[in-house]
């Protein structure tokens, strides 16, 4: 190869390094130049930077907000209701019903105490005095001087319905104060011996946590209104050993608020009574002492001009029907002598020795 050749190959190599270095960099440039001025089409953040804000709008949970809310309502008219019995200790729970100082709770909190006071959320405690009360419905209406952070709403009990939530606010054991529990209406319209001749009727059932010391406390909806008093619950039967759990039951407010308002109004609920004291009949007692029926009420004694004295019943007698209303299993005298008012005339049928008697007497008026 001549000189001349090998510089010319020399000349052509160099000029084409040179192109091949001018075009990567205007396509460099290029790339750049599109990449900065192109919109994004997204953007993902992994973490945030420092400093930087987090949206914490997620959805909420929207049951619990509801039940939360209504605790918030509630609660604060929510008391803890504390006595005295024979030297001893007593506690239940109750709420406030009015400004003007006004409690519901259970009969069976404050029956027979010397002492009643209330002890507010905020563990404020105020002397109670007791204004009325009905065993047969078990209910109580005291009264608390002092201020008030809240009243308790009601609530309309005949439209529940089993599956409904509710929710449960009370001191169980007197020490928990303002307990709450969550669970639902189980039944409605149910029934319970007392052992003392009568059935309480129409109950709430709630699988809701009830507790000694719940007793008197509110059973409230998601609305924040009362609908129920928590009452009792039940363990087992006397049948079974089994213990059964979730039973809870609880009055009706608008039975409730019945008996409350004529509590108010007189001081005491009016009861229908014929001024006797009786025994029940069972077909158990009817088979021990060999009596006629298998299911009425055996008179012990007659009160002196009382309405059943008046109409010529007699000690030993024995009431099968009240109206049209026999005595059984599912209708005791009690309860059925209470579908009646005072002053009503009823008929009252009668079993006398081997006679069949049928009486009619104007119902007075018990406290």
């Amino acid at each position: 190869m001549s000189t001349r050749t090998f510089l010319y190959i020399l000349i052509l190599g160099i000029i084409a390094g040179i192109s091949a270095l001018i075009g990567t960099v205007a396509g460099g440039v290029f790339v750049i130049s599109y990449l900065q001025s192109a919109e994004p089409t997204q953007t993902v953040e992994i973490l945030p930077t420092p400093n930087q804000q987090v949206s914490n709008d997620f959805p909420s949970n929207t049951a619990e907000s509801t039940i939360t809310l209504a605790v918030e309502d509630v609660g604060p008219a929510v008391v803890t209701v504390v006595g005295e019995l024979s030297g001893r200790p007593v506690s239940g729970s109750g709420f406030v019903i009015s400004t003007q100082g006004y409690i519901l709770t259970n009969n069976h909190v404050v029956e027979g105490t010397s002492r009643v006071a209330v002890i507010l959320a905020d563990g404020t405690e105020l002397p109670a005095n007791i204004v009325g009360t009905d065993m047969y419905a078990d209910l109580a209406i005291l009264q608390a001087q002092g201020e008030f952070p809240a009243v308790a709403i009601f609530g309309n009990s005949d439209t529940l319905k089993p599956g409904e939530t509710v929710i449960a606010i009370g001191s169980p054991l007197g020490d928990f104060v303002n307990t709450v529990t969550v669970g639902v209406i189980s039944a409605t319209g149910r029934m319970i011996d007392t052992g003392n001749g009568f059935v309480m009727e129409d109950l709430i059932q709630t699988d809701t946590a009830i507790n000694q010391g719940n007793s008197g406390g509110p059973l409230v909806n998601l609305a924040g209104e009362v609908v129920g008093i928590n009452t009792l619950v039940v363990r087992g039967n006397r049948l079974s050993n089994t213990i059964a759990e979730g039973l809870g039951f609880a009055i009706p407010i608008n039975t409730a608020r019945f008996v409350s308002e004529q509590i108010l109004e007189k001081g005491y609920f009016a009861r229908p009574h014929l001024g006797i004291r009786w025994q029940s009949i069972t077909p158990r007692v009817a088979r021990a002492y060999n009596l006629p029926v298998q299911w009425g009420t055996y008179i012990s004694n007659v009160l002196p001009g009382s309405p059943a004295a008046v109409s010529g019943i007699k000690e030993g007698d024995i009431i099968t029907h009240i109206g049209d209303v026999a005595l059984d299993q599912d209708h005791t005298y009690i309860n059925i002598l209470f579908t009646h008012e005072p002053g009503e005339e009823v008929s009252i049928n009668l079993v006398r020795g081997e006679q069949l008697l049928t009486v009619k007497l104007v119902l007075g008026e018990s406290r």
